[in-house]
């Protein structure tokens, strides 16, 4: 169980829409005091977030095109200049899940791409939304994503039908062949589910509950 420093994998997350200011600078304070990489708040507290975490090694993470995925393209590269120019680090941005399941590659290659282009200094994951793709739609999305020079492919945006599955981890780290990086989020609680999407090649792990995953953790360890 040691060969992972587990909160050096975790994104520690509060996205949910009734999160309060509090809410946020707790997360933050949590992530100092247990050296999460990564915190993800929504865009309207990037300012607090980075003030925040200010003087640590922690990236503030902000979800773009959020949670649907079908905003224009130029608003998605708005809102990831912004973040960014705010001091966010990571920007996770919903796929454009309707223009895949319409056909449009092109499309879906060149949101992403503008996006990952007007933000260089960054690091990029992609969430696919998987529950409502089938089996070759998301290996679709993952190649699409590979091209687009994205850094990671993501399950879920939490919000979805359903979340991360081990079986949709394996076939996404197939898909893209190392050549990007794959994180489970969505629906994950427990130390048990995290060891079992880790084990079927997460390099990440997305969740809110990371407090209970990381004491879980100890105790196995």
């Amino acid at each position: 169980m040691s060969e992972w420093n587990l909160p050096d994998l975790i994104d520690h997350t509060v996205l949910r829409p009734d999160a309060t200011k509090i809410d946020v600078l707790r997360l933050c304070q949590e992530a100092k005091d247990h050296r999460f990489a990564v915190i993800f708040v929504p865009p309207c507290y990037v300012d607090d977030a980075v003030a925040a975490v200010a003087g640590t090694a922690i990236r503030v993470g902000i979800p773009i095109g959020f949670p649907l995925g079908g905003h224009t393209t130029k608003t998605k590269v708005a809102e990831a200049i912004e973040a960014v120019s705010r001091g966010a680090q990571v920007l996770d941005m919903v796929m454009n899940v309707s223009r895949l399941k319409s056909g449009d590659r092109d499309y879906v290659r060149r949101d992403i791409a503008e996006v990952v282009q007007a933000t260089p200094a960054v690091e990029h994951k992609v969430i696919l939304e998987t529950c409502y793709l089938t089996q070759e739609e998301k290996r679709t999305a993952c190649q699409l994503v590979v091209e687009a020079g994205a850094d990671y492919v993501k399950t879920s945006t939490g919000f979805g039908a359903a979340g991360a599955t081990v079986e949709d981890v394996k076939l996404m780290k197939e898909a893209v062949a190392n050549r990007v990086k794959v994180k489970a989020s969505g629906g994950i609680r427990d130390w048990k589910t995290t060891l079992a999407m880790l084990e079927a090649g997460a390099d990440r792990i997305g969740t809110s509950a990371s407090l209970a995953i990381v004491a879980e953790w100890k105790r196995h360890l």
